[in-house]
């Protein structure tokens, strides 16, 4: 009788890499400060590099696609963190996503060695990591809002790319004035943005 796939896996039998398989390795190199390298990946897979091309696209978009991943997730487990905290969470929340960025050494890496590419995949519309930001942090604003931690006049899309902003200046202060990144002052400029209800 013929084995299924997962028989197959489960001995120890390898199928053929896919896409996905691509992406995990490069998130892994990525996490471990080692710099994405198409033709290393390719050659690991055992796949050609117009079979990894076609999969994953350009060496751009996939760091944006491991980037976003572990955004996205940095973000939603550090909301979930902030559950029973008082007033505004979305000020907190920026500050530890960018602690969380620069203490990892795969990210850190990628932006000392590799900052003017980082800056442009991750604040310019059309490499597709800004939108999705600005989405994630338009949903944790308006949650704050609904649940009263928040009282301000402005309108949920100007405070969105607002509060995007200030975090993104705050995180390429390197690259911008080749000072420091600074967690702090962001949290100060966006408490202010964002000011609880007065009692």
């Amino acid at each position: 009788m013929e084995q299924t796939p997962l028989q197959r896996q489960l001995a120890g039998r390898k199928g053929r890499p896919t896409a996905l398989d691509a992406f995990r390795r490069a998130r892994a190199d990525f996490l471990a400060g080692r710099r994405l390298d198409v033709q290393s990946l390719a050659a690991e897979l055992g796949v050609s590099r117009v079979t990894l091309y076609r999969w994953v696209g350009t060496r751009e978009q996939l760091l944006v696609e491991v980037i976003w991943s572990l955004t996205e997730r940095t973000l939603r487990d550090e909301w979930e963190r902030l559950a029973s905290e008082p007033g505004p969470r979305v000020p907190e929340l920026m500050v530890r996503l960018l602690r969380a960025i620069w203490d990892q050494p795969g990210a850190r890496r990628f932006l000392e060695q590799e900052n003017d590419l980082a800056m442009r995949l991750l604040t310019l519309k059309s490499h597709g990591f800004q939108p999705r930001l600005l989405d994630l942090i338009r949903e944790k604003v308006a949650e704050d809002l609904e649940d009263g931690r928040v009282s301000t006049p402005l309108p949920l899309d100007d405070l969105a790319y607002t509060v995007l902003r200030v975090t993104e200046s705050f995180h390429y202060l390197p690259t911008i004035t080749g000072e420091p990144a600074d967690p702090d002052a962001a949290a100060r400029v966006l408490a202010a943005l964002l000011p609880p209800p007065r009692p």
